[in-house]
């Protein structure tokens, strides 16, 4: 079973030994940020420091101009974080001790974009932004991202990609100093509060037979007894349950084919772009109406649209694996089934019973790991991921 550790390339520039340390777990492939959302994160053995903080969401290397020249959205260049080309420096470093190099694209990921073209954003039911949330169904905004998706992808050395973010994005978002957990949601309210009520999306609930401001009153009145302490009901039922089987039927029609066809534009921009036998891998859920980092996709469909997919298996998770294991049997043979762990401790991963992940895993279908993450995980984390990955032959 191939494995791949995600880095960042300020876990490797400025420091001479990072590349052979991780090299030194064994793995043949890193998946290496090329563009990220902002965020805070913990560097232990870096010679320079120990904590970086990317303030906003940036690509990692020189972008091109003639792509971007005169458009309202475009990639955000890193601060002193990521300066020049900082995805470029770490990919050399990587490549040079042998270590086979993917880029980690993040997509629909990006609050300085929401702040400085606020009509770009996920709008919910009671009017509120997500400034986090860029809305997929918009046209400037899928060109964007699919610009994005074939230019940060594709980077000089790299031999494929991982793209995350490639979807919807809704409520759920880790956030600085964050206060919206006091009411329990659950899956149901998760996914009304992060139905889209922007211009765009109005129109396209219509096009599915249902009014927009209607939608959006029916979805309030539905939250209301949530708001005051009464169960959310999971999985779709639930969302049925509380707005009725018309209604979420047509923001399911509307929202799962946006992001299919966002997905298709976005893998084949990517593939012409590429050279022969460049691998392209999207972050998923099985579940399509899920959003977030990882993209609720159609299990068979994204599978005949991508190489393969990398799937959260974290905490018991290892059972997402089965939807895209059983659409591979159906139907395209072959494709990567990626499982994904966290292997930093403090982060809620559990480097000590990894093996035993990764067995069961293996059993529902993966064919490849993943390491979240190489520089984040102490040195204990590390060397229970060192044996781990000898023992996969």
């Amino acid at each position: 079973m191939k494995a791949s550790a995600f880095v960042y390339p300020w876990d490797v520039n400025g420091d001479p030994e990072a590349a052979s340390r991780i090299a030194g777990l064994g793995v043949p492939q890193v998946t290496l940020a090329s563009a990220y959302h902002s965020t805070r994160a913990l560097t232990p053995r870096h010679p320079r420091h120990r904590i970086v903080t990317a303030s906003h969401a940036a690509v990692l290397y020189p972008v091109q101009d003639t792509r971007w020249e005169g458009r309202a959205l475009r990639p955000y260049a890193a601060g002193e974080w990521a300066p020049g080309d900082a995805y470029g420096a770490a990919a050399a470093s990587l490549a040079e001790v042998g270590l086979e190099v993917h880029t980690w694209v993040v997509l629909a990921h990006n609050s300085l974009m929401g702040e400085e073209h606020p009509s770009t954003s996920v709008v919910n039911a009671y009017g509120d932004r997500y400034p986090w949330a860029p809305c997929i169904a918009q046209p400037g905004t899928r060109a964007y991202l699919v610009d994005l998706a074939a230019e940060a992808a594709v980077r000089p050395g790299a031999r494929g990609t991982e793209l995350e973010s490639l979807g919807w994005y809704g409520l759920a978002h880790l956030h600085a100093h964050d206060k919206i957990g006091g009411v329990g949601l659950g899956d149901a309210g998760q996914y009304l509060m992060s139905l889209c009520f922007c211009a765009v999306c109005l129109d396209g609930y219509a096009e599915h037979g249902v009014d927009g401001g209607e939608l959006a009153v029916a979805v309030r009145e539905a939250l209301e007894p949530v708001w005051r302490g009464a169960p959310s009901d999971g999985g779709w039922a639930g969302v049925e349950k509380l707005l009725g089987a018309e209604r979420a039927g047509a923001t399911r029609g509307w929202r799962d084919g946006v992001a299919r066809t966002l997905q298709e534009a976005a893998v084949s921009a990517v593939r012409a772009a590429a050279p022969a036998g460049f691998q392209v891998l999207l972050h998923a859920d099985p579940v399509s109406y899920h959003c977030g980092a990882n993209a609720g996709v159609d299990p068979g469909h994204v599978l005949s649209v991508a190489d393969g997919v990398v799937v959260p298996c974290t905490g018991g998770g290892a059972g997402l694996l089965t939807p895209f294991a059983e659409a591979g049997r159906e139907g395209r043979a072959g494709g990567v089934l990626a499982a994904n762990f966290t292997v930093v401790t403090g982060m809620g991963g559990r480097p000590g019973a990894l093996a035993a992940d990764v067995e069961r895993a293996a059993s529902l279908g993966a064919t490849e790991l993943r390491l979240y993450h190489a520089g984040l995980a102490s040195d204990g984390d590390l060397e229970a991921v060192r044996s781990v990955v000898a023992g996969l032959g």
